[in-house]
């Protein structure tokens, strides 16, 4: 799948591994700069990347404070991703004129390099995004009841996927909040699983304590290939036009749901 690296069962979002370079990269220019210029710019970078890795984290928290407060554990659940970028940005370059307010030439090479490096990760970040496509609708599953829901009835209104199965742990540690989500949403969510048995699906449900409310069943594994999604969970927003519009690979956190549902939900311009 676009965006994502796999090593055997671990999983990595490719956009990480990139924010994680850019960092590196960010401290070594620093310690570049402090030994050409005989300044504390070592220091500064590496100050100025913790800075603006938490204020980047906090700056998403409360811009999703809502999703947050009904699982307020779930801010230090950084695994699952959410860092807006601004905020961090702003941070890092408030701390490069802090400690080099005295160093003209350092703070001056040392916010050029967060600029360039800024402006990389928003350039990848768009390489990256998986392109708007099409849903194929020739495809079928159904309840544990035995009811069949076909994607093409599906059509003219948003709806999510998301594809589990009860021996991927990320898959069963978002189970809870996903079903929560579900109950409640004015946009249809389909949590499909792929690959298991009636039986499986439900001893694992009622094993859990889970509703099978918005559970699906495609034995199969019919929707992971039609998708190309080659690992689990992954989470596909749909459109009305029957497009996928995002992918989330990899356990999805509350606010990224939310904020995936808000989009879907919000007016075709």
């Amino acid at each position: 799948m676009d965006g994502v690296l796999q090593f055997g069962p671990l999983m990595i979002a490719t956009d990480r591994i990139i924010a994680l370079a850019l960092l590196l990269a960010f401290v070594r220019a620093g310690a570049v700069i402090g030994a050409r210029t005989k300044s504390p710019a070592e220091r500064a970078a590496w100050i100025a990347a913790g800075t603006g890795i938490v204020a980047a984290r906090v700056g998403y928290i409360l811009e999703h404070a809502p999703a947050f407060a009904v699982e307020p554990w779930t801010a230090l659940a950084i695994w699952q991703g959410g860092f807006s970028l601004w905020p961090g940005v702003l941070a890092a370059a408030g701390v490069i004129g802090a400690v080099l307010i005295r160093r003209g030439r350092a703070m001056s090479a040392l916010l050029a390099t967060l600029a360039v490096l800024t402006f990389v990760q928003l350039g990848a970040a768009a390489l990256l995004a998986p392109p708007v496509r099409p849903m194929p609708d020739n495809v079928t599953f159904t309840d544990l009841n035995g009811r069949t829901t076909r994607l093409e009835d599906l059509r003219g209104r948003p709806f999510v996927i998301n594809l589990w199965a009860s021996w991927c742990p990320p898959c069963r540690r978002e189970m809870p909040m996903f079903i929560d989500v579900a109950a409640s949403s004015s946009v249809p969510i389909f949590l499909v699983n792929q690959g298991e048995s009636q039986v499986q699906v439900a001893a694992f449900l009622k094993r859990e304590g889970l509703s099978a409310a918005a559970i699906g069943l495609d034995p199969r594994g019919a929707l992971s290939q039609v998708t190309g999604s080659r690992v689990m969970p992954v989470t596909l927003f749909i459109n009305a036009e029957g497009n996928i519009e995002r992918t989330h690979a990899g356990e999805i956190s509350r606010a990224a749901l939310h904020a995936g549902l808000r989009d879907l939900a919000r007016p075709s311009s």
